[in-house]
């Protein structure tokens, strides 16, 4: 811009000129914010190379409302807003300066104009810049509403007049970047969403099954926390499928597990086409595809017989249980009208689920419960007997479940994530949020670790050694389970005692009465096993067996009792991918520490300098400039790579080639039965030789490459020898290797003295490996006239090298 032509109070002049057609819109806009009208672009022309010649900017009332020329009026109509106003201002380029003059200028309107107060309201004025937009998708993200967003920006920015747009206008921001979103239709968009999360992290797994007519019908994806999660607490897992979940209404299932905080973590998720067997197989085949073939040991599910048939061929061998919420939620729905007023009817079939733990009392109280109120005949309940070893507690009591019956995690899981999605959500809207919910979990967690660390545990006998030791072990919560454990104890008498040579048999009670319950230890490796089987179930040491510790005079809890997935070390060690890579649950985690630094700094510089307009000013310069150093540092340091690269010396570059492809063939074939020393001056002298020859082959490939576009040449005696050596997946020409087998070596290499030959030619021969294609001199020695044979035979030992 001409700063010399403007006027003092910034009133555009005819004769003004502007560098470009930008400055001339800016001027003019930044002019009609002090009036108080709005500017609109009109038309602009431009010539054959697409300069703009000319250009016009009106004010946003020139113009008149067209009439309505249908036979119907329509019930709602705008308000017309243009009153036919000729003010304008237009800009013509001069071709002498190549800059742009004020033309024609009207400043005359023939209407109110807006007061102060209300100028940012203007159209012209209300733009969301590219920082605002990036603080409202993190809003978005994070599930503010539209209003709460404008709200807290207008907070951050000291009232609404200097947000700079209104709510509209980030509503239409944020749909136009769901269109976007979706310039490739869901399917596509969906792709996209998995191919970003690979390209942050490889270990990401995410597949989909098409139908016959390539339609995708199943996803199922699982990021790498949850693979590190499903590592260390995948031996327990429930799955359960919501509805609702998006617009389409497609069922959505989540595998979900316990962690050593007794918190949820999610294992994976799939978005089902239907529920039927052939989409649960496909999905519990690709969730064990994801986990490296690892089974859980124990499955809970809801009562869904497609479900049921499915893991029953996917996951023979792990044991499937059933929710006992849903069994109880079932019952309600199909004996609801056996109940009565005073029926104990629910108490009994709760007391067949949950109390009894031997078989034979479970069957007396089953037997008079359907012969009392007569339900010899109803379907579902015999049905359910059938199946008891997945329900009842004296059936399931050996199993391992860690002390999960149902899938109410699952269900708490749904109504989490339900909370943050919306019907009409598409399917990225979806994943975004559904990661909304995994981090809400995964942050749970970091709290509990915290608190962990932070706090001691509260032991209630600080004297007592098996308690001290658990408070070191375990987890706090499952330390509490075990407090509790260890004050039953407490209260435990033995009645009676029987040994038997190394096996003592314990009658344990509590004393004021209860189950009696049978421990047996034995003396020769410290083992117990109560009847109670709580131990197998849940793994944590019962009340019973701790009695009969603290009476045989064990006072800290024995190594083999101790499950490492409820100690506070339970995600110590590695976890592997199914491409056998390193899961790295974060890869961005210094990227976040570095930004919780700078982010801070930055708002605090722009809150400082927003307090007046100079400051602001030179803050803008000083933040562009900053910003144009961070990107030149940011593309350096990606060039840098392929620069060393490019630059890496180009001996080093041969010899990491050539050990890399043949050093390790030739020592465990051709010298694997020479000593030491012979053995690594032979290889010394291997490396070195092939430095000239590789270097030397190099020169001869480049001289080939360029004349080969124009006739053949034969190479030469060096760079035959050298890709002799090479692998037969290396594109080697056939037609230009029988020119040179029929030449005498010494004829293609006369400069090359004849031991030397000789060596090379004998070295050459003891590279000799499978799936190599090795060309080694003939038995009739260097002279022949035949030259070179190909071989691929392994060495022989009577061509092994002579000391």
């Amino acid at each position: 811009m001409d700063c010399s032509k403007l006027t003092e109070d910034g009133t555009p002049e005819l004769g003004m000129e502007f560098n470009s057609e930008e400055d001339a819109y800016q001027f003019y806009n930044k002019y009609a914010f002090k009036m108080g009208f709005s500017v609109r672009k009109d038309y602009l022309n431009k010539d054959k190379d697409g300069v703009t010649t000319s250009r016009r900017y009106s004010c946003c009332k020139e113009g008149v409302k067209r009439k309505y020329e249908g036979d119907v009026m329509p019930k709602r109509t705008r308000a017309p807003t243009k009153t036919g106003c000729g003010a304008k201002m237009v800009i013509v380029l001069f071709r002498g300066t190549m800059k742009y003059r004020v033309h024609d200028l009207v400043l005359e309107h023939n209407h109110e104009l807006h007061i102060a107060q209300c100028a940012h309201m203007m159209p012209s004025q209300r733009k969301v810049s590219e920082t605002q937009g990036f603080q409202a998708e993190i809003s978005e993200d994070a599930g503010l509403s539209l209003k709460q967003s404008h709200e807290l920006m207008g907070k951050e920015a000291g009232g609404m007049g200097n947000v700079g747009y209104t709510r509209e206008d980030l509503k239409r921001y944020l749909r136009t970047r769901r269109e976007r979103s979706l310039k490739y239709g869901e399917a596509g968009s969906m792709l996209n969403y998995f191919q970003e999360q690979t390209l942050e992290n490889p270990s990401f797994f995410h597949a989909v099954q098409l139908d016959c007519e390539e339609q995708i019908t199943n996803i199922f994806w699982a990021d790498a926390g949850m693979l590190i999660d499903y590592k260390f607490f995948g031996d327990v897992v429930t799955f359960d499928t919501t509805y609702k979940t998006n617009k389409e209404y497609r069922p959505l299932g989540v595998f979900v597990g316990f962690n050593q905080h007794r918190q949820i973590v999610i294992f994976g998720a799939a978005l089902m086409y239907d529920e039927t067997i052939d989409s649960f197989k496909w999905v519990f085949g690709t969730f064990l595809e994801a986990m490296c073939g690892k089974r859980p040991s124990t499955i809970l599910t809801d009562q869904d017989h497609a479900m049921a048939a499915a893991l029953s061929v996917v996951m023979p061998e792990t044991f499937h249980g059933l929710c006992t919420f849903h069994i109880r939620r079932n019952f309600m729905k199909h004996l609801g009208n056996h109940y009565k007023e005073n029926s104990d009817l629910p108490y009994m079939f709760g007391a067949c689920m949950y109390e009894f733990e031997e078989v034979e009392q479970f069957n007396r109280v089953w037997e008079a419960m359907v012969k009392k109120h007569n339900l010899e005949n109803n379907e579902w309940l015999s049905g359910l007997y059938r199946i008891r070893d997945k329900w009842a507690r004296c059936m399931m009591k050996e199993r391992w479940t860690a002390g999960m019956r149902s899938t109410q995690l699952s269900e708490s899981l749904n109504a989490a994530i339900k909370n943050h999605l919306k019907l009409d959500h598409d399917l990225v809207q979806f994943f975004r949020h559904f990661n909304r919910v995994v981090d809400e979990k995964r942050h749970n967690e970091l709290i509990a670790e915290y608190e962990m660390r932070q706090k001691l545990p509260m032991v209630g006998l600080r004297q007592t050694p098996m308690l001290v030791h658990a408070s070191e072990t375990y987890s706090p919560t499952v330390f509490v389970a075990f407090q509790n454990e260890y004050g039953e104890s407490t209260a435990m008498v033995i009645l009676r005692q029987q040994d038997a040579a190394m096996i003592v048999e314990f009658a344990v009670m509590r004393y004021d009465g209860g189950p009696e319950r049978i421990v047996v230890f034995n003396r020769n490796d410290l083992s117990v096993r109560c009847s109670c089987k709580k131990y197998e179930n849940e793994g944590i040491l019962c009340g019973h067996a701790l009695k009969v510790f603290d009476t045989v005079g064990i006072k800290i809890i024995p190594p083999e009792y101790i499950k490492r997935r409820w100690t506070k070390r339970a995600r110590a060690g590695d976890c592997f991918d199914r491409r056998r890579r390193e899961v790295v649950a974060d890869p961005k985690i210094m990227i976040s520490t570095r930004y919780r630094e700078l982010a801070p700094a930055m708002i605090k510089v722009a809150t400082r300098a927003a307090m007046s307009e100079d400051t602001s000013k030179v803050a803008i310069t000083v933040i562009s400039d900053l910003a144009k150093r961070v990107e030149l540092l940011l593309s350096e340091s990606e060039e840098q790579p392929l620069q060393n690269q490019k630059n890496l010396n180009m001996e080093e570059r041969d010899k990491i080639e050539i050990v890399n492809e043949m050093g390790e063939a030739v020592v465990a074939r051709g010298i694997k039965k020479r000593g030491g020393g012979k053995k690594s001056r032979v290889m010394r002298s291997w490396i070195d030789k092939f430095d000239r020859v590789k270097r030397k082959s190099r020169l001869s490939r480049t001289t080939q490459t360029t004349a080969s576009e124009s006739e053949p040449t034969s190479i030469s005696y060096e760079e035959y020898m050298f890709m002799g050596c090479r692998s037969s997946t290396d594109s080697v020409s056939t037609h230009s290797m029988s020119q040179t087998v029929n030449d005498p070596p010494n004829a293609i290499a006369p400069n090359i003295d004849e031991s030397e030959t000789e060596e090379r030619a004998a070295l050459l021969t003891h590279c000799d490996v499978d799936a190599y294609h090795v060309f080694a001199p003939s038995p009739q020695g260097r002279n022949n006239t035949q030259g070179l044979q190909l071989r691929v035979d392994v060495a022989s030992p009577e061509n092994e090298i002579d000391e």
